[in-house]
């Protein structure tokens, strides 16, 4: 397995501007960072047909989403509500804009992006309970922004593609509305942290073992949360009954296998799971299709997948 050279030139440029790693700031002052940085090697100057903010009601308070209508959208379509990636301590709406402006038109979908609390201010559970109300909201309400109410799917990366699978365990659970797919990009499952790819990827590869710990440190409240299958969905005593999943993973990135055997664990249980693994790139690349071919193609697969499950 070789690195991408594109991912290598991003890796190499981060290096020569010696910028300081996010777990080397305070939450605050990461926040701001990333929220610069991400917007940096991001597709540029996507055309959107129409954007919606807006705040809607959660059991901890408004939940601030921005609802996208792709270009030339002249009938109700499909849904994809969108959670961010960032480790639930950075991360927003705005750095993940021009991704979900990408999925609307490339669909086409109504995407809802969801602006979910995070840590440390709002610790765990807090970012599962808006993401939970947030899909809830979106199957009761999204017909008045023309989403089509039996066609909704849920999808994201990193943090979000465990938000992403956690509402669907928490919809199973609660027997409350669950959406037809799960778009999965390179999902964390198990906070222990003990895979091989953990070991192999600890350094070197933007998503470093400290920078996980300090995510973990700002998001999670005790030990006991590790193992909540609320946080680490891996966890969880039964994985059946989820709705199909698309999970995709990348070759250098700590990630990765507990990603594979969260599509593992899905297809034994009699839930349906494709994986696909970007041998060649490195966490975060989906975000980053300004200068990543492998992004525009992991994004293709991905509408693909959303296009069939969703009857587009």
């Amino acid at each position: 397995m070789t690195l991408d050279p594109q991912a290598k030139w991003v890796l190499d440029i981060a290096k020569e501007k010696a910028l300081p790693t996010l777990d080397q700031l305070s939450p605050e002052a990461a926040k701001a960072d990333y929220s610069e940085r991400a917007t940096t090697l991001t597709f540029k100057d996507v055309e959107i047909g129409e954007t919606f903010d807006l705040n809607i009601p959660g059991p901890l308070g408004d939940i601030p989403i921005r609802i996208y209508h792709p270009v030339g959208m002249k009938e109700s379509l499909p849904v994809l509500v969108y959670y961010h990636g960032g480790g639930w301590v950075v991360g927003n709406i705005d750095t993940h804009d021009a991704l979900c402006r990408t999925i609307a038109n490339k669909g086409p979908f109504v995407v809802v992006s969801v602006d979910y609390r995070m840590g440390p201010e709002a610790p765990f559970p807090a970012a599962v309970i808006d993401s939970v109300a947030a899909l809830n909201w979106t199957s009761e309400n999204i017909a008045d922004y023309k989403g089509d109410q039996e066609q909704i799917a849920v999808g994201g990366d990193s943090a979000g593609g465990n938000l992403s699978t956690v509402v669907c365990l928490n919809a199973l659970k609660e027997k409350s509305f669950l959406p037809k797919f799960q778009w999965l990009i390179y999902p964390a499952t198990n906070m222990s942290m003990e895979t091989a790819s953990h070991k192999s990827f600890a350094e070197g590869y933007f998503l470093t073992n400290t920078l996980m710990v300090y995510f973990q440190k700002n998001y999670l409240v005790d030990f006991d949360d590790l193992s909540d299958w609320r946080a680490s969905p891996l966890c969880a005593d039964s994985l059946a009954g989820l709705p199909p999943a698309l999970i995709q993973t990348a070759g250098f990135d700590p990630l990765k296998d507990e990603g594979m055997a969260y599509a593992a664990r899905m297809n034994a249980e009699g839930s349906r799971a494709k994986h696909t693994d970007y041998g060649g790139m490195i966490h975060g690349f989906i975000n980053l299709g300004g200068v990543l071919d492998q992004a525009t193609i992991a994004i293709d697969e991905g509408i693909a997948e959303l296009k069939s499950a969703l009857e587009v």
